[in-house]
């Protein structure tokens, strides 16, 4: 029988020409991860006058999305993740799982990088090149 174990991101790092950076992840929430790779379109429409279905695939980046704590103090996330956002080179991203699971993956911070003062959280996104793989 096979054994389906998840948990906490335990750990998210990026290793960069600016720098190695740590955030943490916020304890038992949920992250979104997109390994990224092919993907056939899932268009209703996709199909022609006599009935054969148009297979359009496309490429997705692959990404990474949850709730990391923010360090008001260091200002850790406040000043470093504007700062990877805004470079043109990708950092190699580490996320560690509390299961022992380690994923790696070329990218940079997407979205909005706003935090919330009350909760001192906020939402990460990191989406980037090629797939998220496993190590």
């Amino acid at each position: 029988m096979p054994v389906y174990s998840g948990g906490d991101v335990e750990e998210i790092v990026c290793k960069h020409s600016l720098g190695t950076f740590r955030f943490q992840a916020k304890s038992n929430e949920d992250f979104t991860l997109n390994p990224g790779g092919f993907r056939a379109n899932d268009d209703e429409d996709a199909i022609t006058g006599g009935g054969q279905m148009i297979d359009q695939i496309n490429r997705k980046r692959w990404s990474l999305e949850g709730p990391i704590g923010v360090d008001m103090d260091s200002e850790n996330e406040s000043k470093n993740l504007p700062l990877l956002a805004k470079s043109s080179e990708l950092g190699v991203w580490t996320i560690s799982m509390a299961n022992g699971t380690v994923y790696k993956g070329k990218g940079k911070p997407v979205g909005d990088l706003n935090f919330g003062t009350n909760e001192v959280q906020m939402t990460l996104k990191v989406s980037g090149s090629g797939i998220l793989e496993k190590i």
